[in-house]
């Protein structure tokens, strides 16, 4: 059996530090857009463009990122993606102009692509099975408070600082992860075969179509998007069929567990893409909250995800991926259940239960399911695994913000009052800095019932994707055969 490497658990650090910038770095930016739209100029289709910059070249390059990475090294692509992810934020942080900020956003996007496959891959070739399990929970654990810590650090470093310091965070912590990873971390890579330039374009014109045609689903469906992106990826399917040296191993869908997780987190994501969006409106719109009031409120959800994931990984070793699968995702559906039920008047006490659930839910669900998606990816293709899996999620947490988003917005438009004003209509800011009370009033309760709407549809979605785990995926029992020291003997005796 090899032995393990002394230095794994630093090296999970690294991998959580390189995960967690990215994590931040998108939501900073949700409390980050009024300032700097205001010192830059930017309308309102700059700041769309400042947003979906990033997430276009983030989810078009996944694939071929993981594919990059088996090929030519783990460790190598991580670094280059932080180098550049580094230097763009420092770029970001002092645009002198919307189209600068564009511009280093895009280049964030590559940067984040390099670096999101990389760090899943290179955690499942350091830690061996026995530990791998507790090695994601803590990385899944580290990305949950990311993603709700990010809008509370926001806030913060903007009200300390300037806006521009919501990316020049980025750059000493990347300059860390640089150094840390050239220091400790091994390299490691797949068997040399030959590239595949058509996969990796016909991949990256058909994500970055799906994923536009996703964004602006809530402004009418764009036909030449959906057409590009329907062909590019059925030619991308047939073409990795028939290649001999395919950059994605789509065989890896023919096993009913991969396919199972993936699909089921997918149906999370989308039933988690609009959570943040909605509720942070709901908390100062409705509740009153200021912006780090509302970030604060995320702490219970921060605090359940950290405690559970630990909690996950432990049992879920124990009991096997599909029973801890479930029964988070039923958890998580109870917590969207009660987020149904606020109402406009709602207090500070039932919203952080309905969080602290849902962070439990995800806790115990999460490490097993990125589990049992990656126990079925071979060793040699473990960066384009962890780039399947990224994509998945990216693409379902982006449908999840354009559904949910339209749900809600066509909701609170039909429960408003038949005399509302047009402008009213628009969101409920617009309603609210109208100046009337009562319309005000009016404004809160329909949104609070367009939000009900949008979080039963989240519990539906959660509450398939648990079904869907406990019909279709399936726990492995490795045979004494396939047990390391078994194959190490056989090895020898061959």
């Amino acid at each position: 059996m090899n032995p393990r490497d002394p230095r794994r658990w630093l090296i999970l650090i690294v991998l959580c530090l390189s995960t967690l910038v990215l994590v931040i770095d998108n939501m900073v930016l949700t409390v980050a857009i009024p300032p700097l739209a205001a010192d830059l100029g930017a309308d309102a289709q700059d700041v769309q463009w400042i947003i979906d910059s990033y997430i276009l070249v983030f989810a078009g390059l996944l694939l071929t990122a993981g594919s990059l990475s088996d090929r030519y090294g783990r460790r190598k692509v991580m670094v280059i993606g932080l180098v550049l992810f580094g230097l763009s934020s420092l770029a970001a942080t002092y645009a002198a102009s919307p189209e600068m900020l564009i511009a280093a956003r895009a280049v964030m996007g590559i940067g984040g692509a390099l670096i999101m496959p990389s760090t899943l891959s290179i955690l499942i070739t350091v830690f061996d099975e026995q530990e791998r399990r507790k090695a994601m929970g803590a990385w899944s654990a580290v990305a949950t408070v990311g993603f709700v810590g990010g809008p509370v650090l926001g806030g913060a470093l903007i009200g300390w600082f300037w806006w521009g310091a919501v990316f020049l965070i980025n750059v000493p912590v990347t300059v860390l992860a640089v150094i840390a990873a050239l220091v400790l971390m091994p390299e490691s890579k797949g068997p040399q075969v030959k590239a595949d330039p058509l996969g990796a374009v016909l991949s990256a014109v058909g994500m970055t179509a799906l994923v536009w045609t996703i964004i602006e689903l809530p402004h009418g469906l764009s036909v030449p998007a959906l057409a590009l992106a329907v062909a590019a990826l059925a030619g991308f399917v047939v073409w990795e069929l028939r290649t001999p040296y395919p950059m994605v191993p789509l065989r890896l869908f023919r096993d009913r567990t991969f396919s199972g997780a993936s699909f089921s987190l997918t149906l999370v994501q989308i039933g988690n893409g609009g959570l943040l969006l909605v509720l942070t409106q709901f908390l100062q719109y409705v509740l009153g909250y200021s912006a780090t009031q509302a970030g604060l409120a995320f702490i219970p959800m921060a605090v359940a995800s950290l405690l559970f994931n630990g909690l996950g990984a432990t049992l879920g070793a124990r009991v096997g991926n599909r029973a801890m699968i479930a029964t988070g995702l039923v958890v998580s559906a109870v917590g969207f259940g009660l987020m149904a039920s606020l109402s406009a008047d709602a207090g500070f006490v039932l919203p952080a239960i309905a969080l602290f659930v849902l962070g439990a839910g995800g806790g115990l669900a999460m490490p097993s399911a990125i589990a049992a998606l990656m126990g079925t990816v071979p060793q040699e293709h473990a960066g384009v695994g962890s780039a399947l899996n990224d994509t998945i999620q990216q693409a379902g947490a982006a449908l999840g913000v354009a559904v949910l988003g339209s749900l809600l917005a066509s909701n609170y438009a039909a429960a408003l009052p038949a005399e509302a004003p047009e402008q009213a209509r628009r969101s409920i800011g617009d309603a609210i800095a109208l100046g009337d009370p009562g319309l005000a009033q009016a404004a809160r309760e329909a949104f609070t019932s367009g939000m009900s709407g949008a979080f039963v549809i989240s519990a539906v979605a959660v509450l398939a994707a648990a079904v869907l785990a406990v019909v279709v995926i399936r726990d492995r029992r490795p045979a004494p055969a396939d047990q390391p020291e078994n194959r190490l003997a056989a090895h020898e005796t061959a």
